[in-house]
Formats: structure tokens, sequence, C-alpha cells
């Protein structure tokens, strides 16, 4: 009988030669000469009688910039290798098509299937910057492949502490999208290293507000089951497992959204038990979404006609972006400059409706000056940016050259 395959430690490919000759690739993809100058500005370009205004922090984090790092240095590394990537590196559809082009293949993340199976020793195996969930890297490792973790820091913090209140029996109310990688990976965590632990996903404050009902005064357990289908770990008890709770969440999560689901749930223990004995907390939003979220805020004080928010459409912290920027002015959620199809067509992402559309805006197509927002989740590359910024001043009749000479 054929032995099983000998699991392999992860593989360093951060190597100072090889970073390097990387780090040049990817500026080379990613970075604007442009937008370092708008930022170096102060964020602000006028030309004429059209104004482009940047957040002061926007685009690729260092957790993001890393994770990219390394699954080019693994293409680098292993030339001749078969390279996979468990789902997408980051939700940036640019960044991802560049990744295919080099030839690392995409493996399905919501479930497993025969692809897993055929890996072996001579394979490569990214894990992308959300992680990924117990069951896969077990899978990963047993076929013996060379890994490549690129899981950002923050997220692993948010791992250790869920852990944490496994291992003291204490049940982690994730703040979070119950489909999100991430989410999926931080909630396999939450369920202990012995497998006893116990979690429940909450999203939005109508989600909490069930639970907090619950905890309190009990509600009917087959309605609870029913409202949180597919968001709670294997044999949740909700009479049993809501008595000591411990709020965490997906670190890309809207900051006051998960502050008020944080003070809800405390006030719902306190009220059932006289005491705050039973909850326990700690700030797990990751510092880069944090910035960009402060900084569009302060933004938003000065004055602007509409704001471009640029992402790839399944990025939660580049979503939460939009949502701010909506309840201030017209917002529109793009992919990039060629979603400004002309002065008055825009094709944009839907919060709401879920979905691609299309609206129209006579914001270019004014006679008069305009200030257009420009700001990006942490997956978004310098380079989208700047093709969005020259578009808006193409669309008002503003050349590259003059761009420049500003």
């Amino acid at each position: 009988m054929q032995s099983p395959p000998k699991k392999k430690s992860r593989v360093n490919v951060r190597t100072p030669q090889v970073m390097e000759r990387v780090q040049a690739e990817v500026a080379n993809h990613y970075q604007s000469s442009i937008v370092e100058k708008v930022r170096n500005r102060g964020g602000v370009l006028t030309v004429g009688d059209t104004t482009v205004r940047l957040a002061k922090q926007f685009g690729f984090c260092y957790g993001v910039e890393r994770a990219i790092d390394l699954a080019y240095a693994s293409r680098s590394v292993f030339p001749e290798s078969r390279i996979f990537l468990i789902g997408e590196i980051i939700h940036n559809p640019e960044v991802n098509r560049q990744l295919e082009e080099m030839e690392i293949t995409s493996l399905p993340w919501r479930e497993m299937d025969e692809q897993y199976d055929s890996l072996n020793e001579d394979d490569v195996v990214i894990v992308p910057a959300f992680g990924a969930p117990v069951s896969f890297m077990d899978k990963v490792e047993s076929q013996g492949c060379r890994i490549v973790d690129t899981t950002c820091g923050d997220v692993m913090k948010v791992w250790r502490r869920v852990r944490n209140f496994a291992k003291d029996g204490i049940t982690s109310i994730i703040h979070g999208k119950a489909d999100h990688e991430e989410t999926r990976a931080t909630a396999s965590r939450a369920e202990g290293d012995d497998g006893a632990g116990h979690y429940l996903i909450v999203l939005t404050l109508e989600d909490v507000d069930k639970v907090c009902r619950y905890i309190v005064d009990g509600l009917n357990k087959e309605e609870f089951f029913s409202s949180f289908e597919g968001s709670f770990s294997k044999g949740f008890d909700p009479d049993k497992h809501l008595n000591r709770v411990g709020v965490a969440n997906q670190t890309t999560m809207l900051k006051s959204e998960t502050e008020e689901i944080q003070n809800r749930v405390r006030k719902a223990v306190a009220e059932r038990d006289g005491s705050e004995e039973n909850f326990s907390v700690f700030d797990t939003i990751c510092g880069a979404t944090q910035e960009r979220q402060d900084a569009l805020f302060e933004m938003l004080k000065s004055k602007m006609d509409l704001l471009l928010v640029v992402g790839g459409y399944n990025s939660s912290n580049t979503s939460h972006l939009v949502e701010i920027g909506e309840k201030e002015l017209p917002t529109f959620f793009i992919r990039s400059a060629e979603c400004i199809l002309s002065l008055e067509e825009v094709v944009h992402f839907d919060l709401e409706e879920g979905a691609e559309v299309t609206s129209y805006t006579e914001i270019f197509e004014r006679e008069s000056s305009a200030i257009i927002g420009v700001t990006a989740g942490a997956s978004c590359p310098n380079n989208l940016i700047e093709e969005t910024i020259l578009k808006v001043f193409e669309l008002r009749g503003v050349s590259v050259d003059q761009i420049e000479a500003a």
C-alpha cells in the first residue's frame, strides 16, 4: 500500500534577492506616478474648472501588498511548478487577472472538489490574504503540497482571540458576512482546536437585535434557527451557547456598526445577568480599514459634487466606503475607469440591488466647475485610481499633458 504524502512545512519565498525583483514587477503593474504626485500635493488637483479630491488614505494596505508580493514571488521561486490559489488572493479583478496570466490557478473556496484530491508534493498552494478554513488547510497539508501563506496579520489576531474564546467556553458572535472567505476562516477557528467551540454570525443590526431578544427573553428556537440558517456552528444551541458570549468581527466591517453590535450585546447580557461578566469583546477592525473609513469621513467635510469609489464589487471594505459616501452625496461604486462611459452615463454596483446598474448624472456635463471625490478600498491598486482620475479630466476636456503640467 502506498504511504500517504509527507506533510511539508510552509515555504518562505520572501528572500531579499527574490523580493527585489518581485517588487519591481509589482510596482510596474500597479503603481502610479500621477497618484503619488496628487497625494504629495495634499490630495487635491485642479485643472481649469475641474477639481479631483483624493482621500488621505486609500488603496493598497500593507497586508494586501504583502499578499501580492508573495504570490508573485511564488511564481519566481517555482517557475516550473503548478501553482494554485485558494479562491482569490484579494478582492480585485485586475490583480486576480494578472495572477491568472502567470498561470496561477484558482481553486474553489466554498467547497473542496476533486481538484484538491489531485494536488501532490510537487505543487505549490497559495493561501489568500483572507486565510482559509481549517479543513482546507488540513487537506492541502495532507496532500504534501508546498504552502505559501499570505494570510493578513490582522486576520490571524482575530483567529487567536476566537480560539481563546473556544478554550474558555465562550461562544463567538462574529460580525461579518457568512459567505465571505475571511468570516468562514474565522468561524472555523472559533470551533477551537478540539472542535468543541461555537459561533454565531450576524451581519445587520436587525440580526443582532434578534440575538439580544433571545439572550434577554428567549424566543422560539426553531424560528431562531431559521433566521440564522447557515450562520452557526454544528450543534449550536442558543439556550446553552448564548450564556457566555464574546463579539469578534470580520476585519473589514464598518467600524461604527461593529461598535453598535458590541454595545447591544453587552447591554443584553447585563440585562439578563445583572452584570457584564459573561460578555467579552475586543477591537478587531483592521487598522487600514479604519484609516480609510476615517479618511473618507474627513474628506466628506469638504465640498464635493460626486464621489467615485473604486474597487472590486465583492470587496467588503470597499462596499463600506460606498455606504458612508451614499449618506452624504451621489456616490458611484465602480470597478475601473471603464465604468464611466460618458459625461452622463456611469455603470456602477448598486449595493441595495446587489447588481451592476447604469445611472445618469449631470455632474460631468456642467459648464460650471465640478469637484469630484475619489477613494478606493484596501484592495484597489493605484493604477486603477490613476485611470479614474485621467478619465474624469478627459471627460471635462483636460488632457494628460495638462494634468502633468499641473
